[in-house]
């Protein structure tokens, strides 16, 4: 079974049990300063989990586009990927654990074909929290999993939150017995030997956690993740995704140009290629922080992996157009931005190039240098700086060293690229600690006021001036909006000036839903248009602005107090940034 058949599969199952299918999100998330891109399909629905009304209903279905960057490192083995699709059902206060586990149990066993007896469960063990899970183990029995195959363990197998803070709760894990072989006599569910493949994931989210304490939301909710890439594999009986479809194609044609015979590079390009393209679709570009900075650590990597496997640079365009014609009819939007992704990709290609060239100066720099010294041998520090400073890579120094006489010593490489890694994850987890789309007064306020800074750009830059992105805190607001130059001080300052009339004139902030087509007849103004479904909720602001949104906001524009920019400054080619906060009166 392909791909896309399960997608669709998935879909008309959930929509024949009263599911509305709404649109995937776009890999870059707005006014969600939690994370760097979609990383799971519950996030984009945080505010709908907790009690705001959905416009489609209480039952729903998509399928999200998603990518994790913890591992990027590790792509190349035989499981890791960074894009990956998602197939997720929600309940938004409406069914709760025993429907949402005989639906399961019903779509793995009728519509996939997988038998009963394949099919191993893990339930919430229990704790001081939350009691142990018996009615889902029940649940599960009366659907048809024998006892035998039900498991219980604790939070750190089954218990689901984003981050430190947010909706969560226990959750009911899924898992296909390959038929390999035991590991040992107790091997079970939770063992990593390969055995057990986890292939969905229902959390029954009824708590929220803040500050370590958990308390009840106001509803009950059913959040679910079947990863698309990993059941295709195991319905087709391949040892790792790049053997399905979705990666055979380029795979095939990059063993087919490669002079050297290395599987691990193979999967980097296939892998790295794939994510870049799905990125840039969604409006990504390379740059030296956040996303876009993941963004060409991809596209980096990539290429290097290219150059050890001795594949022609002129090749990549030819290598782009095959894996947009792979996907297309699961992904139209990389045929829609063809052209864009090759050219993103092809100029961050030819800047690396460059990079590698400065970085070949600078050994040579090093080289002569220990030569004068009457040393043979480069050290760790060396190597790993010429990688931090220039990009270099380690392997392309130790080629060179050995052509030049000289010896390296990797182990400390290796060490010190381990050091920068923890780091970079600590770095990250401090970042985003918050959990998922953090709501309070303040970025609540903040959110409104993106709207508001929205019509002023209109007024002072232009009526073609419109929100690229966003990001918000609870100390400060990011708006990115295409313009082509650097604003003066005077822009800034009526900017400024007329965002902070429409607050004190306290302007009503009104909400309704309406389909989506009436929506953009009547003005109504969205970044991402695609991202929405059929029925949408549109925030008015006085006779000012008018959004689709997915809110919340304030009720007042009197409540968000003084509005200040204190900076202003290119985000990308032809998008300007503003960083402002809001003062209190």
């Amino acid at each position: 079974m392909k791909a896309i058949e399960i997608r669709n599969k998935y879909l008309k199952f959930f929509e024949k049990h009263g599911h509305k299918v709404i649109p995937s999100s776009p890999l870059i998330p707005e006014n969600d300063p939690s994370v760097l891109f979609t990383t799971a399909g519950m996030q984009p629905l945080v505010p709908y989990l907790l009690g705001q009304k959905h416009p489609e209903g209480t039952r729903l279905t998509d399928y999200q586009k998603c990518v994790r960057t913890n591992d990027i490192d590790e792509v190349g083995d035989n499981r890791h990927l960074t894009f990956f699709e998602m197939l997720g059902n929600w309940s938004l206060g409406d069914y709760f654990k025993e429907e949402s586990i005989q639906m399961s149990y019903d779509f793995l066993t009728t519509e996939l074909g997988i038998p009963a007896e394949k099919i191993y469960v893990t339930c919430f063990a229990g704790d001081e929290d939350c009691p142990k899970d018996e009615l889902t183990a029940s649940c599960w029995e009366k659907a048809g999993i024998s006892k035998d195959r039900i498991y219980f363990y604790g939070k750190e197998d089954n218990w689901w939150i984003a981050g430190e803070e947010g909706p969560c709760g226990p959750d009911t894990e899924m898992f296909y017995d390959t038929g390999k072989p035991k590991c040992s006599p107790d091997c079970q569910p939770s063992c990593d030997c390969g055995k057990y493949v986890e292939i969905w994931n229902n959390v029954f989210m009824e708590y929220y956690k803040k500050d370590g304490k958990y308390t009840k939301l106001i509803q009950k909710n059913v959040d679910t993740g079947l990863g698309l890439e990993r059941m295709t594999m195991l319905l087709q009986g391949k040892e790792t995704p790049f053997d399905t479809e979705l990666f055979k194609g380029v795979m095939d044609k990059l063993k087919e140009l490669a002079k050297v015979d290395d599987i691990a590079s193979i999967r980097i390009v296939a892998e790295h290629m794939r994510s870049s393209m799905m990125i840039i679709a969604d409006g990504g570009r390379p740059s030296n922080i956040d996303r876009g900075y993941i963004l060409r650590r991809l596209i980096r990597r990539m290429t290097r992996h290219l150059n050890k496997l001795q594949i022609d640079l002129n090749e990549l365009p030819n290598l782009l157009d095959l894996n947009i014609d792979i996907l297309k009819e699961m992904y139209p939007e990389l045929n829609e931005h063809r052209q864009e992704i090759k050219e993103v990709i092809t100029t961050e290609k030819d800047k690396f190039m460059k990079t590698l060239n400065n970085g070949e100066r600078e050994f040579n720099k090093v080289i002569n240098r220990l030569k004068s010294q009457g040393i043979n041998k480069i050290d760790g520090k060396t190597i790993f700086n010429l990688y931090e400073t220039y990009g270099f890579p380690p392997e392309v120094t130790k080629d060179l060293a050995t052509e030049n006489g000289f010896s390296v010593d990797l182990s400390e490489v290796d060490k010190l690229f381990k050091e920068h890694q923890e780091k970079s994850r600590m770095g990250s987890d401090q970042k985003f600690k918050g959990g998922l789309a953090e709501q309070n007064d303040k970025t609540i306020a903040y959110h409104t006021a993106t709207h508001l800074l929205n019509a002023a750009l209109k007024k002072v830059v232009g009526e073609n001036s419109h929100q690229r992105g966003s990001n918000i805190t609870a100390e400060r607001m990011r708006f990115d909006f295409n313009c082509d130059h650097k604003l003066t001080d005077e822009e800034k300052q009526k900017v400024e000036e007329i965002v902070n009339e429409w607050i004190k004139e306290d302007l009503p902030v009104t909400v309704e839903t309406m389909k989506k087509e009436d929506a953009l007849k009547s003005g109504a103004e969205c970044m991402f248009i695609e991202k929405y479904p059929d029925e949408v909720t549109v925030y008015t602001i006085g006779n000012v602005s008018k959004e689709l949104c997915g809110g919340p906001h304030v009720k007042h524009t009197g409540e968000l107090g003084h509005f200040k920019i204190v900076k202003e400054e290119a985000s990308s080619q032809g998008v300007r940034r503003i960083k402002a906060i809001l003062e209190d009166k």
